[in-house]
């Protein structure tokens, strides 16, 4: 754990910051938007994570990446997702699946919303849309 970041200002990938008051993560999230703009991406991964990056080090960059990589369109690539550092990857994949347990904003922007990480909801996911797309 880094007590200062003075000094340190190559190899620093992600910033991650930890409570378990949400509502202080929200807070710690609005307040770095309006502190550095778009110069970092700043989202939560869990209730408790603060995740600050890059702007550009973010699932949808994935998405593009493996797109190119394996010459698959993104039309063509599902993802599935519960948080906030998944609305990027949402927005340039074809098709979008919120788990049940998702927050609202990740489960309205999503195609499709299947059942909670409790109740299997990856492998329903998997077995209703992707295997069973009809």
């Amino acid at each position: 754990m880094i007590e200062r970041f003075e000094g340190v200002e190559t190899g620093v990938t992600k910033i991650v910051g930890v409570s378990d008051d949400a509502d202080a993560c929200a807070a710690a999230i609005a307040d770095l938007h309006a502190r550095f703009g778009e110069q970092v991406l700043a989202t939560r991964s869990q209730n408790y994570f603060v995740d600050v990056t890059n702007p550009d080090a973010n699932k949808g960059s994935v998405v593009r990446f493996l797109s190119a990589k394996y010459d698959i369109p993104v039309a063509q690539i599902a993802t599935l997702g519960d948080m906030e550092n998944d609305l990027s990857m949402f927005k340039v994949s074809g098709f979008s699946i919120a788990m049940g347990n998702a927050i609202d904003e990740v489960q309205r922007a999503a195609t499709v919303v299947t059942t909670s990480n409790e109740n299997e909801g990856f492998a329903t996911a998997i077995a209703k849309f992707i295997l069973d797309a009809s």
